[in-house]
């Protein structure tokens, strides 16, 4: 139930917000969120993170963007069902990746691209490309997943100490 709620939430914040950008924002329009630090846009990316892959071939576009992410998303969700000693960091990390991932694979299927719309610019110091909340959500659990394997890193067994 857990992981199935917290799956459906990433895909719905995503869905909802991209929704609401197609709906309501211009494309390629520029609107300042607060200041000109976060920047509100509509952008439809055909390529994976950044753009990269916009301009390989059709075929080429189906199986990097579309089956392999299914296959993967596929094996980490049987993953997460399996490992029933996850640890609760790890599990709520591997389901921001695979609700992310839904998301994003949802509106290639769909739209044949994806709907990005935030940039944040804060000058010299930290710059992003366009993005949306299902990178977010990928972002968010990857660095969940890192913190995860430090805290709860298992302790290496010598040979001294096998049974």
């Amino acid at each position: 139930m857990f992981i199935t709620g917290l799956i459906l939430a990433n895909i719905a914040l995503d869905q909802i917000s991209k929704f609401w950008v197609r709906a309501n924002v211009a494309t390629r329009s520029e609107s300042e969120i607060w200041t000109e630090k976060f920047i509100l846009t509509n952008v439809e990316n055909s390529g994976a993170f950044l753009g990269l892959g916009s301009d390989l071939n059709q075929t080429l576009k189906i199986i990097l963007l579309l089956v392999l992410p299914v296959l993967v998303l596929g094996f980490v969700l049987r993953h997460v069902l399996k490992d029933k000693a996850m640890d609760r960091m790890s599990l709520i990390g591997y389901c921001c990746i695979i609700g992310g991932g839904i998301a994003n694979v949802y509106d290639r299927f769909v739209y044949g691209s994806v709907t990005d719309f935030l940039h944040i610019d804060l000058g010299g110091v930290f710059r992003t490309g366009i993005f949306n909340i299902a990178d977010v959500s990928v972002t968010t659990g990857l660095i969940m997943l890192i913190v995860a394997s430090f805290i709860y890193k298992k302790p290496k067994v010598t040979e001294t100490e096998k049974p």
